[in-house]
This record gives C-alpha cells, structure tokens and sequence, in this order.
C-alpha cells in the first residue's frame, strides 16, 4: 500500500514538472546569415528594408554576416552597425556596400572572384583582430573595384588585395592597423589616402602598383617592400609623390618638392616627395599638367572671341 503511495507521489511530481516543458513551443533559433537572393528577395532578417535595388538597415544588425547574391544593387547601413558579422560578394558586379559600421567581426567586407565594379565607400571599419582579420580583402582575380572614403582603424589588417589587380583605393583614413595596405596584385592605385600610425603602412609583395598623394604619418614601418619589385611612387614634377612623415631631406627652392628622393629601397624611391602635408581634397585625378593646357586653351579661345569681334566692328564702321 505505501509503495503504491509513493509510485503515485512520483508521478504527480513527473506531471507537474513534464506538463508545463511539454507546453513550451519550439524556438526557430535567427539566422547566422542574411541573404540578398538573385531574385531580389531578403532572407534572415527584418531589419533591412527594399526599395528598387537598394537595401537598406532599419536597425543594428548582431552576430549575422550578409551574403549578396544580387548584381547592380546597393546595401546602404544608414549608419548603423554590422557586429561581430562580415559582408561577403562573390562573382558579384556593380554592388555598392556603403554607411555602415563594422566592428568585432572576423572579417569585414570581402569581395572575391570574378567580382567587377563594385563599390566599398564611406564605411567605419574597426576591431577586425582575427588571424585573418582584414577589414576590406579584394581577393582571387575580383578586379576594377573601388575603395574609397572609408575609415579604417585598430584592425590586423586594414585593405588587402590578394591576387586582384586594377582596384582604386583613394582618400581613405587608415590608422592603427597592424597593416595598414597590404598588396599582393598589380596595376592597383593607392592615392590620396591618409596613412597613419600602422605598424607597416604599406606592404608590397608583387610590384607594379602606383602609390602617389598619400600621406604616411607616424608609421613604425612605412613601407615593407617583401620582393622588392618596383612600384611607381610619384606621378613627376611638378605634381609629385607622397608625404612622408620620417623624410629628412630639404626644399631649397620652396616649391613643397623635395630636393632629393624619397629612398625606400633599392629598386623603389619616391622622386618627388612633398615637403608638407597633402591637402587629399585638393589633389586632381587627372595630370597636374593638364591645368595649365586648359587654362592656355580658354585665354586663346578668349583672345580669337575677342579678336573676331574687333574685327567685325571694324568692317561695320568701313
């Protein structure tokens, strides 16, 4: 009698723990992963909202990574953050990833493979400190892709472009990186960007890349040349090269030239180091001596204007 006592006991006690965790509904755990699919449709999240091509957040995104599988669309952050998550394009053209904030993530923003004319502007990426921590990694044959007007801070790795070539890097702030730029392709431009306080601001594995107008401030090592193979560091007299902040050399004549190059090694120099600062803004695309074409052009097209005019005054009155 007390056994059937106790078994009842133990069952009461089994019911009114089993019956409410019977009644609890299964949780769906979120995503690791937002999609923007083919067909346009967004897949993982609900803080991103459509609008023709263009995807925009609606909030911070947390511990999810987005996969673009779209051409010619735009993800604009509208400057709220992506953490611990990294954006990755593959064999993509024409996407724009601009606005948003990247922090503590393994990776940042990688475009890789047969991937063309895309866009990587006016983000703020930093805290990328993984082994393989690059902020911004154009890799494996992407090309013609542009970088441009990011801030760049306190990651392993600030811009690296591996086995890519053709990729515009400009007016970027890249600052207290382990590695500020690192290349492993060819025929890259890195111009008017601001250099600062990496630990290598620069390091070149292949060569053939035109580094000019940047500035390199405060770095342990400004530049390591691993196969010191050539690159091109100034664009001639009188528009020059870059500012170096560890050049010991004078300015004579005063015209903000260097009057001596800027050794980097033996098969690498900067001909025409600037003396001061670059204003990035100020710098033009296009070549210093197309100014002074132009301007000539304009006086002598004025000059004709005028003369025709006198001319024809002239045979009025006769």
């Amino acid at each position: 009698m007390k056994s059937r006592k106790l078994i009842l006991v133990i069952l009461l006690v089994f019911s009114v723990i089993l019956v409410p965790i019977l009644q609890i509904e299964e949780v769906e755990p979120q995503s690791s992963t937002i999609y923007i699919r083919a067909d346009g449709t967004v897949e993982g999240t609900g803080t991103i909202q459509t609008e023709g091509n263009v995807y925009t957040f609606t909030d911070n995104v947390v511990n999810q990574s987005i996969l673009v599988e779209r051409d010619n669309v735009v993800v604009d952050g509208a400057s709220y953050t992506l953490e611990g998550g990294h954006i990755w394009l593959e064999n993509r053209r024409n996407v724009t990833i601009k606005n948003i904030e990247i922090i503590r993530s393994d990776e940042g923003v990688r475009i890789m493979g047969n991937s063309i004319n895309n866009s990587i502007i006016e983000n703020k990426i930093s805290e990328i400190k993984t082994s393989t921590g690059n902020a911004i990694w154009i890799y494996l044959g992407a090309s013609n892709n542009i970088i441009s007007g990011n801030i760049i801070s306190n990651n392993s790795v600030g811009i690296k472009v591996d086995m890519s070539g053709s990729t515009t890097i400009s007016e970027n702030y890249i600052s207290s990186n382990g590695m500020g730029i690192w290349l492993s392709g060819n025929q890259n431009r890195i111009v008017r960007n601001e250099i600062i306080n990496n630990e290598i601001g620069v390091r070149d594995f292949v060569g053939g890349n035109f580094i000019q107008h940047n500035n390199f401030v405060n770095n342990s090592v400004t530049v390591h040349e691993s196969l010191l193979d050539r690159n091109v560091w100034d664009d001639g007299y009188p528009s020059g090269g870059n500012f170096w902040s560890n050049y010991n050399g004078t300015d004579n004549n005063g015209d903000g030239i260097g009057d001596t190059p800027y050794i980097i090694d033996e098969n690498n120099q900067d001909n025409y180091p600037f003396i001061n600062l670059i204003d990035i803004e100020t710098i033009p695309e296009f070549p210093s001596w197309t100014i002074p074409v132009a301007g000539f052009s304009v006086a002598l097209v004025l000059s004709i204007i005028y003369r025709t005019r006198v001319q024809g005054k002239k045979n009025e009155e006769k």
